[in-house]
């Protein structure tokens, strides 16, 4: 959210997410307000290098265009400095000097030359290769060029280089010579010595420019390199772009107003998969350890502050392994053993409900979408006021039909979860027959128990907070309105209350806080509701197989609004580019002229071939990728990186079990009677480059094992003091077997068996110590090969 914004008068506010310059979100608009809630969360993986990540507040605008009103600009290094925690960051002005983002490839020379009177000069040469990732401008690419200068006390040198258009990638490949030094007599030195204080003084400056051609040429970045760190040496690099030194500064003192943000940004390098294979092992072997708190991946929760941390890359890792169902079993039984009545089952924040929420987090997308999409899309598009508490009621309202409406709302959505049962994923039901069965065990004398058990999941965890959050899983693309923010809350109320096994006795309505949502309730007491859940519950904790006998429903995966160049052409016989809505579904891939409209284009997916990026230089064009199939290349273009990135995931999980993928594509088009990449002349011509995505995998849950291992390791080099403070834990309590005192330094830690519990702890830091020496030889590695300059 955002406070105090400027100017002073109720306005519509929206705010953007930026990588370097490029747009990746943006949030939905708040209407009226000089203090928004945007209550909004994206989560990205980030698919190529980046400077600054940026948060940029706007002021909507009907007629004109929207005005930046500020913005906060964080640097890649400082990320960590605020991750995992709330903060206000004041926003700055947006300076144009400083809005800059890509790269440039210089080489650089220091040459020795003798003059026609036979003395020595030192000349500079700068060749200046190219450039990438320069901004879009205006929405377009830019028309770039380039000054390159030798600046000292009392000298600037200015060349310039050709402008380039149409392209953020331009290619220079231009060679540009300056005289560094004279020396005043000819010496027969074998190599002259440039003077200290000439070169400490001189600097190589290239500035990137927008070509304005009729209005002001934009500033696009610049990069500064000191000459006396050539000496007589050459060397090439690439040189990230850096804003002006008073880029930041501003003359203006206003306060802009606040943001406040929760970042959460990890970043980890993956060694090779060989390096993990101890703490892999290790992790997943955790559920056959006894007991289970003496496994490796029990003690990564207990040393985590935040369980949250661990559990993550921990269910991400077991799932991948398939080694997730008895772990939980595992943790579960635990959970177990310390609850005391019934109905307080799985209701508090353990190790055990965690691993479960996440796990259907992952596994249940899909199921969530295909479940509660439809219904929440009426919900949000065709609202029906649904305010049934007294003192929230507004003028004209009239309770009774905001009942009805709240009723239908209720029964609709329960009617879609009820029915759904053929949909829920296996392993979330083989975890849910897991769960009920240690249930019963713990509960014999309670029959109820065994339906509470998967209820308190699969009702309150799961689609009671899809229902009040669409946004956070992903079934709307932004959080609510107020008033339909308050109709799915009411509805998500009803949904935990008709999930809980148990809670429509008359005894229980009592037990609410609101009456008007006792009176609601009343009109529930009917049978078929009770034997619905139950019959639900049942379905969804059984171990045999949910597929249906039929041909199964297509699930949707993904859709959005991007670019397509036009199959057919236009009038005066050029190919162009078109705005389409694109659909994905398990079963074809779609795009329309408009949302809701019936498909223009439809490709099968068995039919897809391959999905690969695209050459910008085939149409001098960002963010473009290819769906190859039966006939040409479809070319698409995405609005930015990060959508690109999803898409491509998106389609090659899809297809990657097709069995006719290709092996080889065309990173670029076929165009002019020749594909640009190759120059072969024949369409037809086998592709040139290497599918990057040719390999089968899974194509429902992507996750990469080393990434989630090296997570984890990092989690046990943070908690290394804990570690250390359990082993010695251990070994107190293996020493003295006398009653425990309290408090003590680890009546925190859960630790049944010490001896087993400390030999765990010694494997896991001493595969830590061992990972640790490998990440400090590859980074001496990349020290000792990095040049001044390099990235």
């Amino acid at each position: 959210d955002a406070k105090h914004l400027v100017p002073n008068k109720m306005r519509d506010f929206f705010c953007t997410i930026n990588l370097d310059q490029e747009e990746v979100f943006r949030t939905q608009v708040v209407e009226k307000s000089l203090s928004p809630y945007f209550g909004e969360e994206f989560y990205f993986e980030i698919p190529r290098t980046f400077q600054w990540l940026s948060f940029y507040i706007y002021d909507k605008s009907v007629l004109q265009k929207d005005l930046r009103i500020g913005k906060v600009s964080i640097k890649k290094e400082d990320l960590c400095n605020y991750t995992g925690k709330e903060n206000w960051f004041m926003l700055q002005p947006v300076d144009s000097n400083s809005e800059v983002q890509g790269k440039v490839h210089l080489e650089l020379k220091l040459n020795e030359l003798i003059t026609d009177n036979g003395s020595v000069c030192q000349q500079l040469v700068v060749h200046i290769k190219e450039c990438h990732g320069l901004p879009l401008v205006n929405g377009q690419n830019c028309d770039p060029y380039a000054t390159v200068s030798l600046v000292g006390p009392s000298r600037n040198d200015q060349k310039k280089t050709k402008v380039k258009k149409k392209t953020s990638n331009p290619q220079f490949n231009e060679t540009f010579y300056f005289e560094v030094t004279r020396s005043s007599s000819y010496t027969k030195k074998s190599q002259f010595q440039v003077e200290e204080e000439d070169i400490e003084k001189l600097e190589v400056r290239v500035d990137l420019w927008n070509n304005g051609n009729l209005v002001q040429d934009v500033f696009l970045g610049e990069i500064k390199v000191p000459v006396k760190v050539l000496k007589n040496d050459s060397f090439q690099a690439w040189y990230l772009l850096q804003p002006r030194e008073n880029g930041n500064k501003s003359s203006k003192t206003d306060d802009l107003g606040s943001l406040r943000l929760n970042i959460c940004y990890t970043e980890d390098c993956v060694l090779p998969s060989e390096y993990y294979a101890s703490l892999r092992t290790l992790l997943l072997k955790s559920s056959d350890v006894q007991p289970i708190s003496a496994s490796a991946a029990y003690i990564l929760s207990e040393v985590c502050r935040d369980k949250y941390d661990a559990v993550l890359p921990l269910v991400r890792l077991l799932l991948h392994h398939h080694k997730l169902v008895p772990f939980v079993a595992a943790v579960a039984e635990l959970d177990l053993k310390d609850t005391q009545e019934a109905n307080t089952i799985f209701r508090g924040n353990s190790l055990a409900t965690r691993c479960v929420d996440e796990m259907m987090k992952i596994v249940g997308k899909h199921y969530l979408k295909v479940t509660l999409k439809p219904v929440i899309d009426e919900i949000c598009e065709s609202p029906k006021p649904c305010e049934i508490d007294p003192i929230k009621l507004r003028e004209g309202d009239n309770v009774e039909i905001n009942m009805e409406n709240l009723r239908y709302y209720v029964d609709k959505v329960f009617r879609e979860i009820v029915r759904s049962s053929i949909s829920c994923p296996t392993l979330m039901c083989d975890v849910f027959y897991s769960l009920r069965h240690l249930a019963a065990k713990r509960f014999p004398n309670d029959p109820h128990v065994q339906y509470s058990a998967v209820s308190s999941f699969v009702f309150l965890r799961f689609f009671a907070v899809a229902v009040v959050s669409p946004h956070t899983f992903h079934l709307r693309p932004h959080h609510p309105d107020a008033q339909t923010s308050r109709t799915l809350t009411l509805i998500s109320k009803a949904i935990q209350t008709l999930g809980s096994w148990g809670s429509l006795t008359k005894s229980k309505l009592s037990s609410f806080k609101e009456t008007f949502m006792c009176e609601f309730f009343k009109t529930f007491q009917e049978e078929k509701f009770t034997e619905s859940v139950k019959k639900f519950l049942d379905d969804v904790s059984s171990t045999e197989s949910k597929e249906p006998s039929g041909v199964s429903e297509p699930v949707h995966l993904k859709e959005g609004e991007m670019y397509k160049r036009a199959q057919g052409r236009t009038r005066i016989g050029k190919k162009n580019f078109k705005k389409r809505w694109f659909c994905l579904t398990t079963r074809e891939f779609t795009y329309h002229k408009q949302q809701d409209k019936e498909p223009i284009f439809t490709i099968p997916i068995k039919n897809i071939l391959a999905v690969e990026k695209l050459d910008e230089s085939s149409f001098n064009k960002k963010n473009m990728f290819q769906v190859l199939h039966g006939e040409k290349p479809l070319y698409i273009q995405a609005n930015n990186c990060v959508e690109a990135s999803e898409w491509i995931e998106a389609l090659c999980r899809v297809t990657r079990c097709n069995q006719k993928r290709l092996s080889f594509y065309h990173p670029s088009a076929f165009l002019n009677g020749n594909w640009l990449c190759c120059k072969a002349t024949v369409e037809s011509t086998e592709g040139c480059a290497r599918c990057t995505a040719d390999v089968p995998a899974d194509t429902q849950i992507e996750i990469d094992g080393d990434r989630e291992t090296e997570r984890i390791y990092s989690l046990f080099t943070i908690n290394r003091s804990k570690l250390q403070k359990l082993e010695e834990a251990c070994g107190s309590i293996a020493v003295y077997q006398g009653p425990r005192k309290e408090p003590d330094d680890y009546s925190n830690f859960t630790i049944e068996d010490s001896v087993a519990t400390f030999h765990t702890l010694q494997q896991i830091i001493d595969i830590v110590e061992k990972l640790n020496e490998s990440h400090e030889k590859y980074q001496k590695k990349r020290s000792s090969s990095a040049k001044y300059g390099s990235e």
